[in-house]
């Protein structure tokens, strides 16, 4: 699984409709260009095809009276929506991603009701519980990583990450259950998009040819 089609779904769904340049701004001020690869090549080709994919309805807007050249504005189709929170809900899950995808999952997880989001969370400990199981069917922890000769460093650190990402996880249910966040149904939702014309501080100011699509 690729974060940047749920990321890219997910910041045209926040604003209902999207030019490419708005997805890109969004994207840069949660600093996901930083810790995934929603670099600017990558949205502008994720925006043109999932609307080939029809996941995406592409408007063709004239240019405005004060000149400048036309833009494209995005918005989610039905088969956009499902596939977005078939995307999220894989995020929350799955144990064995890498972590832009988790990332991703926890920044629209809100977009979930809380007690989904509390049961998928739940499953994502088991998956890490059963793979801890399985490493340590081949490896003993207590014995230490030299009982295999240096392999056991790989088992070692295998076991750490499954208790850390278990832990983390754990916390993280037992916020959401204990009324942290606004879910879905919950209320006004926390607003993590920027006005238009609001000034991007974490934008990377680098131009790119996609940028006046």
């Amino acid at each position: 699984m690729s974060a940047i089609r749920l990321l890219v779904l997910g910041a045209v769904r926040q604003h209902g409709r999207a030019h490419g340049y708005q997805v890109r701004n969004d994207l840069e001020y949660w600093g996901a260009h930083e810790w995934s690869n929603a670099k600017p090549g990558s949205i502008y080709h994720a925006l043109k095809q999932m609307a080939k994919q029809g996941l995406l309805h592409a408007h063709e807007i004239a240019p405005s009276t004060a000149g400048g050249p036309p833009r494209t504005e995005y918005e989610m189709t039905q088969r956009g929506t499902e596939e977005y929170f078939q995307l999220l809900r894989e995020s929350l899950t799955s144990y064995d991603q890498k972590a832009d995808v988790l990332s991703a999952g926890i920044g629209f997880m809100v977009d979930l009701k809380r007690e989904e989001a509390v049961a998928l969370l739940k499953e994502r400990v088991r998956g890490l519980e059963e793979w801890r199981t399985s490493v340590t069917e081949y490896y003993t922890p207590e014995d230490g990583p030299e009982s295999i000769g240096h392999i056991g460093e790989i088992m070692n650190m295998w076991v750490h990450s499954s208790d850390a990402g278990a832990a983390w996880t754990r916390g993280l249910i037992a916020r959401i259950e204990g009324g942290a966040y606004t879910f879905a149904g919950e209320g006004d939702p926390f607003v993590g998009v920027l006005a238009e014309g609001e000034e991007n501080p974490y934008a990377t100011g680098e131009p790119h040819a996609g940028d006046d699509d």
